[in-house]
């Protein structure tokens, strides 16, 4: 009961190297058997999260050093997760800012700064990547402490240490060292900084209990898991409790069955724990998010955790494609809804309604981003749905129609600034700052609507031959800046249910890009290809050959055909326009037309018009 505790989270801008930086403490602290084969970025367990090389959940380890257990909890580097970050604040003392040696603190570095000063949390700086060529680690501090001077740090916040470090290789220092040398032997330095800085928890053990939940997680052994910390207090496996949803709201009174804490990556059973503790307790069913654990006799709940607004919207409808129902397990509308109950009870920044319509439901998220993980986690459970193209959420603030504004940074080589500038511009897009390094990159920061940033990523791509880096972050609301223009061109529609031939795919080569390949399912209204003109054109996509019985001299010309768009999730989200829908299956991506039929696409129209 009387161990020392440190609670830490890492945060940092995304590819700042934060998971490859647990992966070393743990490693260096003797977590791992010598014999035992560890994978790199062993925190990001989820397969969505090793295919796309992010962290999407924030998730918690533990290690021993120096006979002091130091919770550590990594955290996400997309804005899009932010909620999961404001989580895994509330159940720390301390906070590692991780930031890269060449690139400097970036927009989620701001974000998720922002957040821990405002609890009052002191950072420690670690100053990663300083091998790299190129780095600046003077400049970068400086920077933080610009940073933190602008998001109104106190004097002690300002005070801040700094650690240098290389996570990949292994090693920290507090003092500079020369350039492309090892500046320190190994971690030792920043597990000191952590146990110098991060102050331990005051609470008193013989106090009455205060356990507020930050995460769930499920077992189908013994159910609903609420993970937190203690603030207060003891908790033992067994013991009656009250669960309460902050001062004054309703409580439920419930009986504790398991106690573990973390050790390493494993979840460890234990007799009691105390303040300071990060704990995993389960036998409680009505465990939510920001619920408080706490004594029946002497209740002491903590307010409920607050998480910022959702941006942006889509609908999620039932797929009443003519090939809806082949390939999904779970397709009424039913199924999806409890889905999305299911999701809402982890995923604290996502809110779902029902429409007035049949089988479409609202949901709304951070990003682009937090919608697609959601939409491809239910697709690869078997889920067969149709989604509609993102809206950005206004607000009406002193009776003036407000939109939500984004910081965005954007990184590309000199020789495709102009491209991206005029296409940001187009965008209502506002330059607040432009920074050559000197090597051949410019940095360019903008402010700019949430709305011009839906579809851009493919654009950016485009512009940048693929070189280009981007990252944006929520920055408040402003008035309605007024209409934003959409995709310049028009698509090719089927006319017909059936399959794609290469016959017809060779007459409509010139028309424009395809999305399908021969043998391929399609039917009316789906969307075939991008027109190269900006009108939508009606074609034939099952066109055979006609056969005769006369024969011809010299061979045929064999029909040379481009390869097609790869349709992936995130493409069709920022592809659509308003009157289309991306159709999501376990095994296909299709694109089609919110009307199927010609002439209900026309009365529509009208009717819009």
């Amino acid at each position: 009961m009387t161990q020392q505790i440190r609670n830490i989270a890492i945060i940092a801008h995304v590819d700042h190297g934060k998971t490859t930086m647990v992966d070393q403490l743990l490693r260096q602290s003797g977590t791992f058997a010598d014999h035992e084969k560890v994978v790199d970025t062993v925190m990001d367990s989820n397969a969505i999260e090793r295919e796309r090389g992010i962290t999407i959940l924030a998730k918690n380890c533990a290690v021993s050093w120096k006979g002091t257990h130091i919770n550590i909890v990594d955290t996400p580097g997309h804005a899009d997760f932010g909620g999961e970050v404001e989580r895994a604040l509330s159940m720390v003392d301390g906070v590692l800012l991780l930031i890269d040696a060449q690139e400097g603190p970036m927009p989620q570095t701001r974000f998720v700064t922002k957040k821990a000063l405002a609890l009052g949390l002191k950072p420690i700086v670690v100053v990663n990547k300083v091998d790299k060529p190129g780095a600046k680690p003077d400049a970068v501090i400086n920077a933080a402490f610009d940073l933190f001077d602008k998001l109104g740090a106190n004097d002690e916040q300002l005070d801040f240490p700094v650690v240098y470090a290389s996570g990949i290789n292994g090693w920290s220092s507090l003092t500079e060292g020369a350039p492309g040398e090892q500046w320190g032997p190994d971690m030792s330095a920043l597990f000191d900084t952590i146990l110098k800085h991060v102050p331990t928890q005051s609470g008193d053990p013989a106090a009455p209990l205060q356990l507020q939940i930050s995460a769930l997680d499920f077992s189908t052994f013994v159910g609903r898991i609420g993970v937190g910390r203690i603030s207060q207090g003891t908790i033992k496996p067994g013991m009656q409790v009250a669960v309460m949803e902050g001062p004054g709201g309703k409580s439920i009174n419930g009986r504790v069955n398991q106690v573990l804490t973390f050790q390493g990556l494993d979840r460890v059973q234990v007799t009691e724990a105390g303040p300071g503790n990060i704990v995993l307790i389960n036998g409680i069913d009505e465990i939510g998010i920001g619920v408080t654990v706490t004594d029946p006799a002497n209740p002491a709940p903590l307010p409920m955790l607050k998480v910022d607004e959702p941006t942006l919207t889509m609908n999620f409808c039932v797929n009443t494609s003519p090939l809806a129902g082949r390939e999904g397990k779970y397709v009424t509308s039913r199924q999806i809804w409890d889905r999305l109950q299911k999701e809402l009870q982890s995923n604290v920044a996502l809110r779902v309604a029902e429409t007035g319509e049949d089988g479409v439901f609202e949901v709304c998220g951070r990003g682009e981003l937090h919608l697609t993980i959601l939409l491809e986690n239910m697709r690869r459970e078997g889920y067969e749905l149709a989604v509609s193209k993102p809206r950005v959420m206004f607000k009406d603030i002193d009776g003036v129609k407000s939109e939500p504004m984004e910081l965005v940074t954007a990184d590309v080589e000199e020789v495709h600034q102009g491209g991206v500038m005029q296409a940001l511009g187009l965008r209502k897009g506002e330059m607040l700052n432009m920074e050559p390094d000197g090597r051949g990159r410019v940095r360019l920061e903008y402010r700019i609507p949430a709305r011009g940033l839906i579809g851009f990523s493919n654009e950016f791509m485009n512009l940048t031959r693929g070189s280009g880096l981007i990252s944006s972050i929520f920055d408040g609301y402003e008035a309605h800046k007024g209409e934003i223009g959409g995709r310049k061109n028009g698509v090719l529609i089927s006319m017909d249910d059936g399959e794609i031939f290469t016959y017809a795919l060779g007459k409509l080569d010139d028309r424009g890009r395809m999305f399908v390949k021969p043998n391929d399912p399609v039917y009316e209204g789906m969307i075939v290809g991008i027109h190269s003109r900006d009108n939508d054109l009606v074609v034939n996509a099952t066109r055979t050959k006609q056969l005769t019985n006369f024969r011809v001299s010299g061979k045929e010309d064999a029909i040379k055909i481009t390869p097609p768009i790869e349709l992936t999730l995130e493409y069709g989200v920022d592809f659509i326009d308003d009157d289309e829908l991306v159709e999501i299956t376990p095994k296909s991506v299709r694109v089609r037309k919110r009307f199927l039929k010609e002439h209900e696409r026309k009365k529509a129209s009208r009717e819009s018009a």
